[in-house]
């Protein structure tokens, strides 16, 4: 049988159809979310901040709450505990991540126009690598935070782990984190490369099943 014939190869040859050409563009426009909305919010509480330190996390940038100043507050506790300072320059991250979500979308357009199922099998591979790395990328550096103590500090404390996901008691301190509408706007662009990959996929295979009948 020729290369041509089998029918993985056939099946990754499938066009794109109007409706997975429209999720493609859909995802590409939900990538600029990512740009003006935080990924993550950290929100701290303790009986002298009862109205929280705040926290917020975007694809380029660290941002406190209350004008800037929340982000001052919290390395003021940090050296109490031997913590390093939230620096932006110490995330490298915010520096590639822009460029690699901006890449993303040009290839979501590239698929959109030129796309046949091989090329969307590896934009949506690409995708889900970018973003199952950035959580961990992100889980790592709060690990490295939490754990890496100087062991000089004012305070002692046993090395901890910030939450990812959800509320942990820290000492005196309630933290709370949560996905920003940026994330949102990136579980969305998943669900439509999915949704594409599905559509197209059963439509190769129904034209495989029709040509083997016939």
């Amino acid at each position: 049988m020729a290369h041509h014939d089998r029918p993985v190869p056939r099946l990754l040859a499938t066009p794109l159809g109007p409706a997975a050409r429209v999720f493609l563009i859909a995802a590409a426009l939900l990538i600029l979310p990512t740009y003006f909305f935080p990924l993550w919010n950290m929100t701290m509480f303790a009986p002298q901040y009862p109205d929280g330190l705040r926290l917020h996390i975007y694809s380029h940038t660290l941002e406190g709450g209350n004008g800037g100043q929340d982000v001052k507050e919290i390395n003021v506790l940090n050296h109490y505990i031997g913590m390093h300072d939230l620096r932006q320059a110490d995330f490298t991250e915010l520096k590639w991540m822009p460029f690699a979500l901006g890449v993303l979308a040009l290839l979501f357009l590239r698929a959109a126009v030129h796309g046949e199922l091989a090329q969307l099998l590896d934009v949506l591979v690409l995708f889900l690598y970018f973003s199952g790395f950035s959580l961990w990328s992100f889980g790592y550096k709060l690990y490295h935070y939490g754990h890496d103590l100087a062991p000089t500090a004012a305070v002692q404390v046993e090395p901890f782990m910030p939450p990812v996901f959800g509320a942990k008691q820290l000492a005196n301190f309630e933290v709370y984190s949560y996905p920003g509408p940026a994330s949102y706007a990136i579980g969305l662009v998943a669900l439509l490369l999915l949704a594409a990959f599905w559509i197209t996929w059963r439509q190769g295979r129904r034209a495989l099943a029709a040509e083997a009948a016939a």
